[in-house]
C-alpha cells in the first residue's frame, strides 16, 4: 500500500507538470484553433533563460520571475512575427510552420547552450512532506505551483476586462472587431500567456529530468495526451486530463509495460480518445449544418 502511494504522489506530481503544457496548449488551440507542437521546445528555451540567470547569481525566485517575463515577450513575438503571417493558410502549412519553430529552438538551444546534461536547482527539497511517505516536498510543490497557475489563469479570463476581451477575440473574432476589441494584440497576449505558462511547467519538471534540449519531449506528449482527453476546448477539462495522464502514466509503467514503454501509454491514449470521444471528456462536440 505504501509504494502505491507513492507512486500516486509521484503521478500527481507529473500530472501537475502535464496540466500546465496542457493548459498552455488550450489557450493556443482556442485562440488559433491550432495545435502547437512547439510548445515544449518553448518551455525548455525558457527553462535555459531561468538557468542562464541562476547561473549569473541572481536568486531562485527573482530569475523564476524575469524568465516568466522574458517567455511571454518571446512567444508574443513568435505570434506576431511567425504566426500571424500564416492567417488563413492551409492546416497543412500550418503544421509545417509549428514544426520547423520546434526544430528551430532545439537547435538554437543546443548551439547556445550546449546538448550536455545540466543540473537545475528546485525550489523545494526532495524530504518528506508533512511526515509523510507518499510524496516528497518537491512533488507537493509542483502540485501547488500548478494549482495556483491554474486559478490566476481561470480569475484572469473569468474577472477581468482583459481577460473577456481575450475569449472573445478567440470565439468570435469578427464580433470582437465590431466592438473594437484589437484581435490581433489578444491573441498575441494569449500566446505571451501560453508561453509563461509552459516557462513555469519547464521550470518544474528540470529538477526532476535534468536540463537538456530533449527534456520536454516526453512532456509534449503526455501533456497532448491530457488535452485531448480533458478537451481541446476546455482549460479546465485540460487540467484534470493533465493529471489523469500522470497518474495512469505512473501507475501502468510501473505495475504492467514497465518504464521502458512508459512513453507508449500517452500514445495509446491519444489514439484511444480520438478514436473514441474525438472532443474529449468535457470539450463541446460542435455540430455544423451543412
Amino acid at each position: 500500500m505504501e509504494a502505491l502511494l507513492q507512486q500516486l504522489g509521484a503521478g500527481l506530481a507529473a500530472g501537475g507538470i502535464y496540466a500546465s503544457v496542457a493548459l498552455a496548449l488550450v489557450v493556443i488551440y482556442q485562440a488559433t484553433h491550432h495545435v502547437n507542437f512547439a510548445q515544449g521546445e518553448m518551455a525548455m528555451f525558457s527553462t535555459y533563460l531561468a538557468w542562464m540567470l541562476i547561473q549569473a547569481g541572481m536568486p531562485y525566485w527573482g530569475a523564476f520571475a524575469a524568465t516568466l517575463v522574458l517567455s511571454f515577450v518571446l512567444a508574443a513575438c513568435i505570434e506576431a512575427m511567425v504566426i500571424r503571417p500564416m492567417h488563413g493558410a492551409p492546416v497543412l502549412s500550418v503544421v509545417v510552420v509549428f514544426a520547423g519553430l520546434l526544430v528551430l529552438l532545439h537547435s538554437i538551444a543546443g548551439l547556445l547552450f550546449g546538448s550536455t546534461i545540466k543540473e537545475f536547482p528546485s525550489p523545494f527539497d526532495g524530504g518528506a512532506w508533512q511526515g509523510g511517505v507518499f510524496m516528497s516536498r518537491r512533488e507537493a510543490g509542483a502540485i501547488a505551483v500548478t494549482l495556483v497557475v491554474v486559478m490566476l489563469v481561470f480569475c484572469f479570463f473569468r474577472f477581468t476586462s482583459l481577460g473577456l476581451k481575450m475569449r472573445a477575440a478567440a470565439q468570435n473574432p469578427v464580433s470582437s472587431r465590431l466592438v473594437g476589441i484589437n484581435v490581433e494584440r489578444m491573441l498575441m497576449l494569449g500566446w505571451g500567456l501560453a508561453g509563461t505558462i509552459g516557462a513555469v511547467a519547464g521550470m518544474m519538471v528540470a529538477p526532476v529530468v535534468f536540463l537538456d534540449p530533449h527534456m520536454m519531449s516526453g512532456v509534449l506528449l503526455y501533456a497532448l495526451a491530457g488535452a485531448l482527453i480533458g478537451g481541446l476546448d476546455n482549460p479546465i477539462g485540460a487540467v484534470i486530463g493533465g493529471f489523469i495522464v500522470g497518474v495512469l502514466e505512473n501507475l501502468v509503467g510501473t505495475y504492467l509495460v514497465g518504464t521502458e514503454l512508459k512513453l507508449s501509454v500517452a500514445l495509446a491514449i491519444i489514439m484511444g480518445v480520438l478514436v473514441v470521444k474525438p472532443s474529449g471528456l468535457l470539450g463541446r462536440v460542435i455540430v455544423a449544418r451543412v
